[in-house]
């Protein structure tokens, strides 16, 4: 088994082990269920920048990365700095996150909230909206055609953006529908977590201009955004590159600002 195997195995069981625990009703009667979202895909659209910023606290690719930054501080820094959304990882044993990320995220900022989770259920869509999100990710990689459709049509039901990660031309063309409202391409390899920004820049082409093209992983400079904007790039997924320094915030305002300048 890959590690991406080894997550999806794992998450099957927590996933049955909290549908026993909290009923659907629940989360459907949360305060947080009925809030009005933000479309992270327009934002992006209508941005310069197109910066989605990561909370990430650990990966099984380089173990710990930042362990003492808090949530509220990433989450307002980052608002200051100007970026165009932030993806929170909730999964615990992987990267070590959790819902209440999201929900301490949403108390602390305004900016639209990806939900970065390994969903295989219609269960986690309910779960990120009635904790505050306002986008969910779907992985191609972990999903059949069937079961994207399905997550998807039901996340636009409850007014959540999504985000669809591709890792090859494969995935992309069994994903493509008019429920997604960004594709992202996965440069890491995620049988040997070597990152290539070349995955991106070959499978521009293969995505219908409908939807917003957002780069992930391996994005650590601005020429790398340079180099990918003029393959139609609008959103770029950022998040060791800030983690890793003592001031996640301040670092994405001085990536903004290079990035600018």
């Amino acid at each position: 088994m890959n590690i991406l195997e080894h997550i999806v195995a794992d998450k099957r069981k927590e996933v049955n082990l909290k549908k026993g625990l909290i009923p659907i009703s629940q989360l459907e009667n949360s305060i947080l269920f009925n809030k009005s979202t933000v479309s992270l895909a327009n934002v992006l659209r209508n941005s310069n920048t197109g910066i989605i910023a990561e909370h990430k606290r650990r990966s099984p690719s380089k173990a710990v990365i930042n362990q003492s930054l808090n949530v509220q501080d990433v989450a307002k820094g980052y608002e200051k700095a100007g970026v165009c959304g932030i993806s929170v990882l909730t999964d615990g044993k992987y990267f070590g996150g959790s819902l209440d990320d999201i929900l301490l995220a949403r108390a602390s900022c305004n900016l639209p909230i990806l939900r970065k989770e390994f969903i295989i259920d219609e269960y986690q869509v309910l779960e990120a909206k009635s904790h505050g999100a306002d986008v969910i990710l779907l992985i191609a990689a972990i999903l059949t055609k069937e079961e994207i459709k399905q997550f998807s049509q039901f996340a636009k039901n409850i007014e959540l953006d999504v985000l669809l990660e591709v890792h090859n031309e494969a995935e992309l063309q069994k994903s493509i529908m008019p429920s997604l409202d960004m594709i992202g391409v996965n440069n890491r390899n995620l049988k040997t977590f070597d990152v290539n920004l070349t995955t991106s820049k070959d499978l521009s082409e293969h995505i219908p201009n409908d939807f917003v093209k957002v780069s992930e992983s391996g994005i650590s400079s601005v020429k790398a955004i340079q180099e990918l904007k003029p393959y139609g790039y609008e959103g770029f997924l950022i998040g060791e590159n800030f983690m890793k320094t003592a001031n996640a915030g301040e670092s994405a305002a001085q990536f903004i600002k290079d990035l600018e300048a």
